[in-house]
């Protein structure tokens, strides 16, 4: 059926879509991420001292965190990277050709046809069962008024 077909193609681009948003965002974060790396580290550096210049250094002053900012950032840094990596990784390859897609798609589109024949043959037993069930409970519940009204149990047609 064409519209299976057209409505697959369109979840497919769908998808890839969303992957590429994401992509998009995670290479936006590793941008903040290194923007504010470099930041933090500019504003908690230590004053450097140039030749024939002496800088006085408050020894008051309390310890640097320049360090810790060091590892939180490559942390950050590293796992966006891993992050932009997989999304990379999930998108469709050059190979990807549209003959390839449309076999794909013929193939999804079997596999859909053989799946729904599956569960039209178990929908169909399933009546059957349900069928059998609500006819053996009718023949307890007639069996069950016969005793209650004290006459004697008689077989119904479907038992003899």
């Amino acid at each position: 059926a064409p519209s299976d077909s057209a409505r697959l193609v369109c979840e497919i681009t769908e998808n890839m879509a969303d992957r590429l948003t994401q992509l998009q965002d995670a290479v936006n974060s590793l941008a903040d991420q290194f923007c504010n790396a470099i930041g933090v580290l500019q504003q908690c550096a230590p004053p450097a001292s140039f030749s024939n210049i002496q800088t006085a250094i408050n020894k008051d002053q309390p310890a640097n965190p320049t360090e810790e900012y060091a590892q939180l950032f490559a942390a950050l840094i590293a796992r966006t990277a891993k992050d932009v990596d997989v999304l990379i990784d999930s998108l469709p390859s050059e190979e990807s050709t549209a003959a390839l897609q449309a076999a794909s798609l013929r193939q999804l589109e079997e596999e859909n046809h053989e799946a729904a024949a599956r569960l039209e043959d178990v929908v169909y037993r399933g009546d059957m069962l349900l069928e059998k069930i609500q006819s053996a409970l009718a023949d307890i519940a007639q069996s069950q008024l016969r005793t209650r009204n004290g006459a004697p149990s008689q077989p119904s047609p479907a038992e003899s």
